[in-house]
């Protein structure tokens, strides 16, 4: 099984993610092409190699309207109330806060910068969100101040729409969706606002759909079937907002991680964003040590400060080593459901990650004809497969059947052809290599040339 496994031992960023990720691709210029010519506006990727601690990796600096963003991840405030005034200075100053809330370099950092501020003990790098009370006065969604910078507050449907016309996959599209409702629900929680309350601040919100967008594309053309990763390490300390204190990791990262090992570690500052914290949640399986992997490639993704270990992210592509992985296989018959009711369940469970859903024709007692419902998936997924066929079925009661699973290593390659574009599956283990183009692109070829997909393959393979 193609595996890829995240070494998070120094927390983790969007920028450090997608550059690891980046390090294993074969063509690295293809997919910056790609991703500088997608339509994020304004948007300019490049990769640069970055040395930490003596190791050579990559570090990511993206580009808005040729200007390295300042801010370095989603922000957001309820219904726009609170927000902050992003300065490029230097500040010399001590432990006070000021009327705005600064932003300070971090371990995680998504990208570099040229202004610092120090404080006292408390002067942990930093950028983080307010309540309500941060702020005496209101401000419109679209406004100027006399510190020179433009604020545009986008709501999650702002950023919908923005990902939504990007030229990518619709399967990218929606992965970077997921992600930022990830980061939405965590500031809701912290600010007792509801989601549809939440807007996201213009400053970094560029280079921050740079981030996501990137790293989902990568995960799609690595073609990996799982991601596994160590323990977060979020970092520790204290960060200072404008309305006070507060503790590592900020409270929209501790949200995101509910259920994910993490611990705080020696090393003071915020190691972890939540932009990365939501990367890791929609896209790890588990999180433990490193099982028993044959690696073939090693990617490191470089932060931007430097402590005495290496301030990276390590990602390894490798193949599972055993003899096979284990699988849970669902089941349960049904005689009282309509094809087109099974069609939606069997939807909803693909849609919850399953790994596969198929039915079986069976004879039921009194001669009655049925379906068998099958429902193959992970164990850690099982119980909300359990779930989704007691909602979605007539059912009273599913099997559970534990299997081993032998498989091909799969990979996603994108060919770009007289006809189009199209994705190519390549599969490969045990002595076979397989190639074939993705059934939706084949389709596409074919209404937009009125023929048939047997003639659209043809055109393919010319």
């Amino acid at each position: 099984m193609k595996t890829l496994y995240l070494d998070c031992g120094m927390g983790a960023a969007g920028d450090m993610l997608a550059a690891a990720l980046f390090e294993l691709l074969d063509d690295k210029e293809g997919f910056i092409h790609k991703m500088n010519t997608c339509g994020i506006p304004g948007v300019r990727f490049i990769a640069e190699p970055s040395v930490k601690c003596g190791i050579t990796g990559t570090h990511f600096r993206v580009l808005v309207d040729g200007v390295e963003e300042p801010v370095l991840r989603p922000t957001s405030s309820a219904s726009g109330e609170a927000h902050h005034h992003e300065h490029d200075h230097h500040h010399e100053h001590g432990g006070n806060d000021d009327a705005h809330d600064h932003h300070h370099e971090h371990g995680g950092d998504d990208h570099a910068h040229d202004h610092h501020h120090e404080h006292g003990d408390d002067d942990h790098d930093h950028h983080h969100e307010h309540g309500d009370d941060d702020h005496d006065h209101h401000h419109e969604h679209d406004h100027h101040h006399d510190h020179g910078h433009t604020h545009v507050h986008r709501s999650m449907a702002e950023i919908e729409q923005i990902i939504g016309s990007l030229a990518l996959s619709e399967r990218v599209k929606q992965d970077a969706l997921e992600v930022y409702r990830l980061i939405a629900e965590a500031e809701s929680a912290a600010h007792g606002k509801p989601v549809t309350e939440i807007h996201f601040h213009e400053v970094g919100t560029m280079d921050a759909i740079a981030d996501v967008t990137a790293v989902c594309q990568l995960v799609e053309q690595l073609g990996v079937e799982r991601i596994l990763a160590s323990p977060v390490h979020v970092g520790c300390g204290k960060v200072r907002c404008a309305h006070g204190v507060l503790p590592v990791p900020a409270p929209a990262t501790a949200f995101i991680l509910k259920g994910v090992p993490m611990y705080g570690g020696r090393i003071e500052g915020e190691l972890c964003t939540p932009t990365g914290a939501a990367l890791l949640k929609k896209f790890v399986s588990s999180y433990g040590e490193m099982p028993p992997l044959k690696v073939e490639k090693i990617g490191y993704g470089m932060g931007t400060k430097d402590f005495e270990v290496a301030n990276c992210v390590r990602a390894l592509l490798a193949e599972t080593v055993g003899e096979g992985d284990m699988v849970v296989e669902l089941s349960c018959n049904l005689d009282d459901m309509t094809p087109e009711r099974i069609g939606f369940a069997m939807e909803r469970l693909f849609e919850a990650g399953a790994l596969d859903v198929y039915t079986v024709p069976v004879g039921m007692k009194k001669s009655r004809p049925g379906v068998m419902l099958c429902v193959m998936c992970r164990e850690a997924a099982r119980d909300e497969m359990v779930r989704l066929v007691f909602q979605h079925t007539t059912t009273l009661g599913v099997r559970e059947t534990r299997s081993r699973r032998y498989t091909l290593q799969r990979s996603i390659e994108t060919r770009t052809l007289p006809c189009g574009e199209v994705r190519v599956k390549r599969s490969e283990g045990y002595g076979v290599t397989r190639c074939k183009v993705e059934y939706e692109d084949l389709a596409r070829i074919a209404r937009k040339k009125g023929v048939s997909i047997e003639e659209a393959g043809k055109l393919v393979e010319e």
